[in-house]
């Protein structure tokens, strides 16, 4: 009997791996990820190099990413139909073989490998093995600790409605928003209303080797998927 195990990859430097994943990548023989038609995928690109010479790759396509709006019902219904089948394939490798997942970040936080768990773990066995977040990376990259003493740290995402968002980044002391993206504008007009603009901070590729930390106000129009917003704590110092 196999299994697939899930590894959690960081937040893009190698060296950010844990013992653990770093040795699984490189012992094991069938190799699956997700990534965007045409591109190399950002998990794969983390473990150039680790992988043993005769390893099986199994990319798995997203069907669609930004071309159609995740509150389309026609965007559920691909990407449902898209988890489904991966599913269903790496429960059959799992039958003899052990399949290892590559996921960037943390698996189980906001991990696109979530949705393949929920539907492989009543078939096969499946192991996750954790990673240090993104955010973890992006917010040490600020130079600054990101909550003190009582601070409330929220985490949000910046697809979420402005009225909502505003509300959430008024309402707490620490701050990390994720999934930004084309959402930049929305996210400024929402830290303006909240009075925390000024100071919010922007990470693109944290950890990565172009990585690239700026006040967000000072942000460029467009910035990469891989950036995280960052309002840092002010609480309780000894």
């Amino acid at each position: 009997m196999g299994k697939v195990i899930c590894v959690g990859l960081g937040p893009g430097d190698p060296d950010l791996m844990s013992v653990k994943a770093d040795r699984l990548v490189r012992s094991s023989t069938h190799i699956a990820y997700f990534r965007k038609a045409g591109y190399e995928g950002q998990a794969r690109k983390i473990v150039n190099g680790m992988l043993r010479p005769d390893a099986i790759e199994y990319p798995m396509e997203y069907p669609v990413t930004t071309e159609i709006h995740f509150s389309d019902p026609e965007y559920n219904r691909v990407m449902a139909e898209f988890y489904e089948v991966w599913a269903e394939k790496l429960a059959v490798l799992a039958e003899t073989e052990t399949v290892l997942v590559l996921c960037e970040g943390d698996p189980f936080f906001y991990g696109s490998f979530m949705h393949l768990y929920t539907r492989l773990r009543e078939a096969s066995t499946v192991e996750v093995i954790p990673g240090i977040t993104g955010m973890s990376g992006c917010w040490t990259a600020t130079g600054e600790p990101i909550t003190w003493g009582d601070d409330v740290l929220t985490v949000v995402t910046a697809t979420m409605g402005e009225e909502e968002l505003t509300r959430r980044i008024r309402d707490t002391d620490a701050l990390v928003v994720m999934k930004i993206g084309r959402n930049l504008d929305k996210l400024k007009r929402c830290l303006t209303a909240a009075g925390r603009l000024e100071t919010a901070w922007l990470v693109e590729r944290g950890t990565m080797t172009d990585q690239r930390v700026h006040r967000i106000s000072e942000a460029p129009a467009k910035v990469p998927y891989f950036s995280i917003a960052v309002v840092h704590g002010q609480g309780r110092r000894p």
